[in-house]
């Protein structure tokens, strides 16, 4: 079977993107994919998942040998339309208005929406994602996609019809696919825009109220008049989406279940007004938390990626973005450590080197690529399981923790001496268990004799490492079992992993006391 660049789906998508394209017989010089940034709320997961994989793609086309870029869209036009928790309440008086107009409650941007936008940014700054960033205010204000939003006036009742039959929403029967801002009360949604005016190519209107999350909002009254040519308003999402596709020339773009319905009509629009061929799409499904709720700005159950960059590596985070595109994931701050131990994992393959690679073998190097963004290191690190480092983390002393964790790992003969690489895993791991004390350990299955053979080590332990390490051996010949296999099985229970380090020395520096509470859990569980 042929293999597709690195491999990987993300390959696969860049090779369709191509074929279409090819088909449809447009230039290739430059391929530009997309993704918005919302900005109505504090960035979770979810939304740097977005980024990063139109990044990936981008990089995937530029491996096929083509010129490709990557916006990040704002939608800081979006009105706000509920408050998230966690933000101050005084943002209640500013509900539906445009986010870019509302000031920001941490005081350090110049509107929440930039605030928002931002952390994105820092976010896909410190994984190394290259982007051009575009903000929906600034095309509005710019005219990016007048034109557009002009032929999509023009034709509104044809849209609402489309509208209608692609969805069963008859609003835009009714009213243009167009939100004014009120030049009265500054408020979004809130005016009702029923005539296009082509000669002035403005849109009138009357500011009357409309039903936010199940709570209306009142109207002022105004009667006033929009420019399309300026920020004075914005198309709504069952059209904007196919203008700035068509103004930017846009040829890939994902979307997430939630709107499936807008980026259908979306599709019609582009395809049949604009006559732009839409971009070539991939739906993908929600990060769902660990009681299976939809991470939600809204919902306040957002976590967020400088949450997990404060504990794992911009790999790790990258690896539980490009591991697959499609099925629902839940997820929380205790996969870190897992993650941390699998980049690991994922290293020692790409590493290892074989004359001939089985597929999964190819998918997974391509997969250690992509998370360097393919700029792997030429050579390995040193690989410290991750639990390890939490655990000697815990018993160091309060301010000289780096210090005596890498004194450890000396001692232990896993490294020589603590290098960058090492000492930044020091630190996140000095996080975790300040703030997450310990990882959660998975239950390790055991049979009848393995945990005979744990109780008999519990009641061997002793405060000298080479009786302890010697203890272990013992135990492994009494019952005519591989040393090797019982150290697996002792470090699967103790550290998640299948290797570490000489287990006598840890399980003294570690406490007695907590080493065989550890060891009876396992045999209980």
């Amino acid at each position: 079977m042929e293999v597709i660049g690195k491999g990987t789906w993300i390959d696969l998508i860049a090779y369709r993107v191509v074929e279409r394209e090819k088909s449809l017989g447009r230039p290739l010089e430059l391929i530009r994919v997309e993704s918005g940034l919302g900005a109505s709320g504090i960035p979770h997961i979810g939304s740097l998942a977005d980024a990063a994989r139109a990044a990936a793609v981008k990089l995937a086309l530029e491996n096929l040998g083509y010129r490709s870029e990557f916006i990040a869209f704002s939608d800081d036009m979006d009105g706000l339309r509920k408050v998230p928790q966690g933000l101050p309440d005084w943002l209640n008086s500013y509900l539906a208005y445009p986010v870019s107009s509302i000031p920001d409650p941490f005081k350090c941007h110049e509107s929440y929406g930039s605030h928002m936008s931002s952390m994105l940014i820092d976010a896909m700054e410190k994984c190394g994602i290259e982007f051009k960033f575009m903000s929906g205010r600034d095309a509005y204000r710019k005219g990016v996609y007048a034109n557009q939003a002009i032929k999509i006036l023009e034709n509104w009742e044809k849209i609402g019809q489309a509208i209608e039959e692609i969805t069963g929403q008859t609003k835009f029967k009714m009213q243009l696919p167009y939100f004014p801002i009120c030049e009265n009360c500054h408020r979004i949604y809130l005016a009702k825009a029923t005539e296009y005016d082509r000669e002035s190519q403005k849109v009138l209107y009357k500011c009357e109220g409309t039903e936010i999350r199940k709570r209306f909002i009142k109207g002022c009254g105004h009667e006033g008049e929009a420019k399309v040519n300026g920020d004075q308003g914005k198309l709504a999402w069952k059209v904007e989406f196919a203008a700035r596709w068509a103004s930017l020339d846009i040829r890939y773009e994902a979307y997430g279940k939630d709107i499936a319905d807008s980026v259908k009509v979306n599709d019609w629009v582009a395809d049949n007004i604009l006559n732009f061929p839409h971009p070539y799409h991939v739906k993908y499904e929600m990060f769902l938390d660990k009681g299976g709720k939809k991470i939600s700005k809204s919902a306040g159950n957002v976590f967020t990626p400088q949450t997990w960059l404060k504990y794992g590596t911009p790999q790790s985070l990258l690896l539980l973005l490009y591991k697959r595109i499609v099925g629902t994931r839940t997820i929380s701050v205790e996969d870190i450590p897992n993650y941390m131990d699998e980049v690991d994992q994922l290293e020692e393959i790409y590493f290892t080197r074989k004359e001939a690679l089985s597929m999964w073998e190819i998918k997974l190097r391509g997969l250690y690529e992509y998370i360097h963004l393919l700029k792997p290191p030429e050579k390995p690190s040193k690989h410290i399981p991750y639990s390890l480092l939490v655990q000697l983390c815990t018993i160091a002393p309060e301010g000289k923790e780096v210090e005596y964790v890498s004194n450890k790992l000396k001692q232990y003969g896993m490294i020589k001496e603590a290098d960058e690489h090492i000492i930044q895993r020091i630190k996140l791991a000095l996080n975790w268990s300040k703030d997450m004390h310990e990882v959660k350990r998975e239950k390790v299955e055991l049979s009848d004799k393995e945990k005979q053979m744990i109780k008999e080590l519990i009641n061997s332990l002793t405060n000298d490492p080479k009786e302890s390490q010697q203890a272990i051996f013992q135990i492994a010949k009494k019952y005519e079992v591989e040393p090797k296999d019982f150290f697996k099985k002792l470090y699967k229970i103790l550290l998640g992993t299948e290797s570490g380090p000489r287990l006598g020395p840890y399980l003294v520096d570690i406490g007695l006391e907590k080493a065989r509470t550890i060891l009876s859990q396992a045999i209980e569980s």
